[in-house]
């Protein structure tokens, strides 16, 4: 039952498609581009001529940087008819960036930019393709519909001329008319046969269209990069500034705030010490303990920082002591060649002490793993743990910000958390091997 709905479903858009609006807007599409290329390749090859036979002069670089930014404007006008008739969402190219603000550094930017120049090929290549979409697509929809339609219309011959129909062909005396009545079926069967195949011919022509537009207008993968790299040093920055804020107020709130409490407190106990000893050696007693606390509060916050037990002894040992604090036992393995480079070390530990930090506070697990190897280029973490799951990089969590940093440098952070079954969490990082006696 399924197929059968399945395969009159298929009739039915097969039935639909010559009228349909699709096939409207691709034929429209393609009627347009042959008149818009001519344009194009006329403008694009006679500035290149001019602008080439002006290079024995300073007075050609300009005129191929107007070529260049007039056939960008052609690229804009190209990927508006994209938008509209065939739907396809492109987006626009970089824009060119130039070093300064006058016209030579404008002109360099023109000449060094890659998207102008593909640009100015697609002006050049796209008018023989556009010929020949124009000429199939007009014969095949102007034939189609006249030969269904012709049983409605070859009453014109006998009527207004000579002839019993339309003459198929002719030699000398003979001559082969559409006229009988199996002729005339025939004709429209024919023309059915040709309305129906001509709009999967206009997706064929305007797909090639679509290829083109895409590879020579759009945005091209450097393009892209461009910009994840530019997101990415966004996120960098917000996430140092962030970093910059909690160290700070760390420090006001907690260190510096007891350290001047402890200053208070001495001052307090050096005015007691002639009149009251005792009270004086309490006072000293209790600023000494104060210390202890504000020291313990600065290893914390240097930890928090930079370890000096990743810096001294690696990653494995480091991971070890955050394992140890973790609220639930923590089984650690490290299987590494050689220790990474410094920033890349610095990011996985961090990374695996959130992500214990997580386990300790929302798991409610009663263990957890913590395993980091590596792969071909990449070091891989993984922090798995048998609580309740559940744990998602949406909404804005603390994950979605992990998430964030790591693909700041190119890193990868998997999640897989069932409900009831515990979260295994996954980080990838680009590995580079750290230099010098350390990288040994």
């Amino acid at each position: 039952m399924g197929n059968g709905k399945g395969s009159s479903q298929g009739v039915a858009v097969v039935l639909r498609a010559p009228v349909a609006a699709q096939t409207w807007r691709e034929f429209a599409y393609l009627l347009l581009g042959l008149p818009l290329s001519t344009l194009y390749f006329s403008l694009a090859v006679s500035g290149v001529a001019v602008g080439a036979g002006l290079l024995v002069t300073f007075v050609g670089v300009p005129v191929l940087a107007g070529v260049l930014a007039m056939c960008r404007g052609f690229g804009r006008v190209e990927r508006a008819r994209v938008r509209g008739l065939l739907r396809v969402p492109l987006a626009d190219p970089s824009p060119v960036r130039a070093g300064g603000s006058g016209a030579l550094a404008v002109t360099g930017a023109l000449l060094k930019n890659g998207s102008a120049w593909r640009h100015l090929l697609y002006s050049v290549v796209h008018l023989p393709w556009a010929v020949f979409a124009f000429s199939l697509a007009l014969t095949l929809w102007s034939t189609g519909w006249a030969m269904l339609l012709y049983p409605l219309w070859f009453w014109v011959f006998p009527a207004f001329t000579d002839q019993p129909g339309l003459s198929v062909f002719q030699n000398g005396e003979y001559a082969f008319y559409l006229d009988s009545t199996l002729s005339i079926g025939a004709t429209f069967a024919l023309g059915l046969v040709l309305t129906l195949a001509t709009p999967w011919v206009f997706r064929a022509l305007t797909t090639v269209d679509r290829v083109l537009v895409r590879g020579l207008l759009g945005r091209s993968r450097l393009d892209d990069r461009v910009s994840e790299l530019e997101s990415d040093r966004g996120a960098v920055v917000d996430t140092a500034a962030a970093d910059l804020r909690r160290i700070e107020r760390d420090l006001h709130d907690g260190a510096q705030a007891r350290l001047v409490a402890l200053a208070m407190d001495l001052g307090l106990a050096k005015e007691k010490l002639a009149e009251d000893p005792q009270a004086a050696a309490r006072m000293v007693d209790e600023a000494h303990g104060e210390v202890k606390i504000a020291l313990q509060e600065l290893r914390d916050l240097a930890r928090g920082i930079h370890p000096a037990v990743l810096t001294d002894r690696g990653l494995d040992a480091a991971l070890s002591s955050v394992a140890s604090r973790c609220a639930v036992p923590v089984r650690v393995e490290v299987d590494l060649p050689a220790r990474p480079a410094a920033a890349i070390e610095g990011i996985a530990y961090f990374t695996v002490s959130e992500l214990l930090q997580n386990v300790s506070k929302h798991a409610r697990a009663r263990g957890a793993r913590v395993d980091v190897w590596k792969s071909g280029e990449r070091l891989l973490l993984q922090v798995s743990d048998d609580g309740r799951g559940g744990a998602s990089t949406s909404g804005g969590s603390g994950l979605a910000g992990l998430a964030e940093r790591l693909d700041a440098v190119d890193g990868v952070l998997v999640v897989d958390s069932g409900a009831g079954r515990g979260t295994t969490v996954t980080a990838e990082l680009p590995w580079r091997a750290q230099a010098g006696p350390a990288g040994r």
